[in-house]
């Protein structure tokens, strides 16, 4: 595996440890999903779709997210919107990703 390819391997697990906590960010007011990848395309973080509905679905079921469609458009839509459980975890996981930012400052 060449080098350019080990780099990119690398940096998508790290992007894999911080998706959870971007999202979680995102939807203090409700989104759907394709807006969310847009939102974040903005801000320079790259998300596909094919990886971001998976953890949608998954961030509801463990009760961080609720959805709900709205299907008052011809598109019908589903948006989410973080649950209280979900600004309680999103706290804890700020309050690691600074902690760890910190120490990878020293280090790095």
């Amino acid at each position: 595996m060449g080098r350019e390819n080990v780099v990119s391997s690398l940096t998508m697990e790290m992007r894999r440890g911080t998706i959870v906590l971007l999202v979680l960010c995102c939807l203090d007011e409700p989104s759907y999903g394709y807006n969310l990848v847009e939102s974040l395309a903005k801000k320079g973080i790259a998300v596909e779709a094919n990886t971001l509905y998976p953890l949608l679905r998954r961030l509801a079921s463990q009760g961080l997210l609720e959805n709900r469609w709205d299907t008052s458009t011809a598109k019908p839509r589903k948006y989410y919107v973080i649950t209280e459980e979900g600004r309680q975890v999103r706290k804890a996981l700020r309050e690691q990703w600074k902690a760890m930012s910190e120490a990878m400052q020293e280090v790095i």
